[in-house]
C-alpha cells in the first residue's frame, strides 16, 4: 500500500512533523518521490511502529537505531531485541518539569544536563520524556551537589565519564553480540543470558569505580599529616563492602 505523509503519520498515530524527524536521524528510510510527492509504503509503517512501541517501552533514539539497523549478516536480531526490552529503562516517563519537580533540582541544571549529553530523553511525538533511571540519577547528582561541590566542575567530569562510558557500552554490546547471541541457542537463552550478565556488569563497574576511586585517594593522602583523618575514613570503606541494588 502507498501512503503520503500525512497518510503515514495518520496510520501510525504520530504528527508529520514526527515523521520527518525520524527521517531526519535515520530510523526510517526517505521515501520514494513521484515529482515533488512524497511515497511511503507499508515498510515505513511497520518501522514507524516499531520505532514507538520501543519509544514507550524507555529506549533512547540512539538504542532504537543500534537495535534497528542493518546488519552484514541476516542472523536475526529478535533475541537480543527482547532481552533489551525486558530490560527497560523503567515504565513511567517524565516530562522536563515533571523530571525536576520530581527529583527536587531546578529545572535548569536538567536542561544544563542534558545539553551535555548526560542525559538521554526519549522522543515520543516529538517531545522529550525522561525514565525512571534519570530520576534516579538527578536524585544521586543533588545529594553530591548538596556535599558543597561546584557545579561546573562536576559536569566537567560527568562529560568524560559519559564519553567513555559509550565507547566501553558499544564494545560490551559488540561482546554479547559475537560470543552470546551468535553462538546459538535459543531465544529464551539468549534473553536470560543478557538479564543475569547486565546486573552484574552493572556491579563490576561500580566495584571497580568505587575501588580505584578510594586507592587512588589514598595514595594522594600517603604521607600528608593533614590527611590522616580521611585515610582513615578512607581505609574503612576500602574494607567495607559498596551495595549495588538492580532494578
Amino acid at each position: 500500500m502507498q501512503y503520503r505523509v500525512e497518510e503515514l503519520a495518520n496510520a501510525a498515530g504520530v504528527r508529520v512533523d514526527t515523521v520527518r524527524f525520524y527521517q531526519g536521524r535515520g530510523l526510517l528510510q526517505k521515501p520514494r518521490r513521484q515529482g515533488r510527492v512524497a511515497i511511503y509504503d507499508d515498510a515505513h509503517l511497520t518501522r514507524l511502529r516499531q520505532i514507538r512501541g520501543l519509544l514507550e517501552q524507555g529506549f533512547t533514539l540512539a538504542q532504537i537505531r543500534r537495535v534497528l539497523e542493518p546488519r552484514e549478516s541476516a542472523e536475526p536480531t529478535e533475541p537480543l531485541l527482547e532481552a533489551l526490552v525486558r530490560e527497560g529503562v523503567g515504565q513511567r516517563t517524565f516530562s522536563r518539569a515533571e523530571l525536576a519537580s520530581e527529583a527536587g533540582v531546578p529545572e535548569a541544571l536538567i536542561q544544563a544536563a542534558q545539553a551535555a549529553d548526560l542525559v538521554e530523553p526519549i522522543q515520543v511525538d516529538g517531545e522529550p520524556r525522561f525514565s525512571q533511571s534519570d530520576l534516579e540519577m538527578a536524585r544521586a547528582a543533588l545529594a553530591i551537589l548538596g556535599a558543597g561541590f561546584p557545579l561546573d566542575a562536576l559536569l566537567r567530569i560527568a562529560v568524560d565519564h559519559a564519553r567513555s562510558v559509550r565507547s566501553l557500552s558499544d564494545a560490551a554490546i559488540d561482546l554479547f553480540d559475537d560470543y552470546i547471541r551468535k553462538a546459538g541457542g535459543d531465544e529464551p537463552a539468549i534473553t536470560d543470558a543478557f538479564r543475569r550478565l547486565l546486573p552484574e556488569a552493572t556491579r563490576l563497574v561500580a566495584l571497580h569505580f568505587q575501588r580505584t576511586l578510594v586507592n587512588r585517594a589514598l595514595e594522594r593522602l600517603r604521607g600528608k599529616a593533614d590527611g590522616r583523618t580521611l585515610e582513615r575514613a578512607l581505609s574503612a570503606v576500602r574494607s567495607g563492602r559498596l551495595e549495588v541494588e538492580w532494578r
